[in-house]
């Protein structure tokens, strides 16, 4: 069952289930003098508590922030979800009237938000109000790209908005983002407890997943596990923005807010992404630690590049993607070789694989012929889904699940949804993952799980494990 929730204005926050079909999407864009997406993710925040969504690209060439709600696109069948989500933006956007004389991707009416990595896991209470997939279409929504600022508006309405009652309201908030004296204060966040959940189980279930490897056709397993953490107060979504923007500069950083809980991290995996024509997805699997010197890394950098078995891993992903992406792409680059993708706490295999998108496209169709990677299921997928949902003894929820955006013109990007937590008020969940193959050591496993955890404890002001 699909679900569409509108918000027919702008004052109300009552959401209610409509027929879609009464009610016309109006939208409004328009450029704007810079303005910081952290600072509008934080504006007004006790009134979008709840209501937010957040994303910087890897690259830095585009920033967007959305603030309310203007409609929610929910689908419960597991099968079906990525299909009629599509289905349902292509029905808000039929009759939209739509004001955007940039035309840039990343304006005018835009989708942001994810799915879970399983559907067919049991859902924990921590994951409950985020479903199978949750997609928001904003009511407000800020993008940065190109060296300039937008402002889009979106706003449904069973009569006629002119264009000037939403240039009117766009400029009315443009002059309250200049006067917002910006007082919210953020406190730092203190850890009161870390608690890794049951290590030594996980190293059992890894050697009984090894052994599985070893006698069976299934050729890699991603087993992953969660880090609790307990603070000393709430903590604020904004203030872990920060810091993911500071010690993560090359990664995706997201932020997707439902209710109270906030699902967010600084993820170096690109799932998808396409502008106009030109489409690239990225194969990031295989890793190492960071050297403490140059040489030392240099010296590992080396030694992944040469390892057998992170280049297995490597390989397994680059012919899924290459497989999953022929149906709807012409002209597909791949490099003969990875190289490397150094990231603060972590160094990875990294190839990309580019091509022209043919006019069968659709970016939530080819997420979900994407999804899972071999770098974040395993191979065969069907197999190590199974073995997943036997051993790993929790629910993924959006972890390792697509999260990105898609706009009116077909553009999008999805990142994979990894270096990440949900963050609920005074505690948070943190997840890593690694690949699992015949030769696997736990010992080592775990060890590198811990690596993963980095980027999400620095940024909450964690100790290193």
């Amino acid at each position: 069952m699909t679900k569409i929730f509108l918000q027919t204005s702008f004052e109300n926050d009552l959401y209610k289930e409509q027929n879609h079909k009464k009610s016309k999407l109006f939208s409004y864009t328009q450029p704007i003098d810079f303005y910081d997406p952290v600072e509008f993710f934080t504006y007004q925040s006790s009134t979008f508590h709840g209501k937010r969504f957040f994303w910087k690209s890897s690259d830095e060439q585009l920033w967007t922030v959305g603030l309310g709600i203007a409609a929610t696109i929910s689908v419960d069948d597991a099968e079906e979800r990525f299909q009629d989500s599509h289905t349902k933006w292509n029905q808000l956007l039929k009759d939209a009237n739509i004001e955007n004389p940039a035309r840039v991707p990343g304006t005018g009416p835009l989708l942001f938000g994810g799915f879970s990595f399983d559907p067919y896991s049991e859902i924990e209470d921590e994951w409950e109000a985020f479903g199978h997939s949750i997609l928001y279409l904003p009511s407000y929504m800020l993008t940065v790209t190109e060296n300039q600022t937008y402002l889009t508006i979106n706003a449904f309405s069973n009569n006629t908005v002119s264009a000037e009652s939403l240039r009117e309201e766009a400029n009315k908030l443009v002059q309250q983002l200049k006067n917002d004296e910006k007082l919210l204060k953020e406190n730092p966040i203190k850890i009161k407890n870390s608690i890794e959940i049951a290590p030594d189980k996980w190293i059992r279930s890894v050697d009984e997943i090894v052994n599985i490897l070893k006698t069976t056709d299934t050729k890699k397993v991603v087993f992953a596990r969660k880090l609790l953490l307990e603070f000393e107060e709430s903590a604020q979504p904004s203030y872990i923005i920060k810091k993911l923007l500071e010690q993560q500069p090359d990664s995706f950083v997201f932020a997707l807010e439902v209710g109270d809980y906030c699902f967010l991290g600084a993820s170096p995996e690109r799932l998808i992404k396409k502008i106009d024509h030109d489409v690239l997805s990225t194969c990031l699997a295989g890793s190492i630690g960071r050297g403490k010197d140059i040489i030392e890394d240099q010296k590992l950098g080396e030694m992944l590049l040469h390892d057998h078995k992170n280049l297995f891993e490597h390989e397994l992903v680059v012919s899924m993607i290459e497989d999953a992406l022929r149906p709807y792409c012409t002209d597909i680059n791949i490099p003969a070789e990875p190289v490397l993708m150094k990231m603060p706490d972590i160094q990875h295999l990294y190839t990309p694989v580019r091509g022209k998108a043919n006019e069968d496209f659709s970016i939530l169709n080819v997420v979900e012929n994407l999804h899972p990677t071999p770098a974040l299921g395993g191979v065969p997928t069907k197999a190590a889904l199974s073995i997943i949902r036997e051993k790993e003894h929790m629910d993924r929820g959006f972890y390792a699940g697509p999260i990105g955006w898609t706009d009116y013109k077909g553009n999008g990007e999805f990142a994979v949804g990894i270096r990440s937590g949900l963050i609920n008020r005074d505690k948070a969940y943190l997840y890593a993952g690694c690949g699992l193959v015949s030769d696997s050591v736990s010992e080592e496993e775990l060890k590198e799980t811990r690596i993963k955890f980095q980027p999400m404890l620095k940024a909450t002001g964690g100790e290193i494990l």
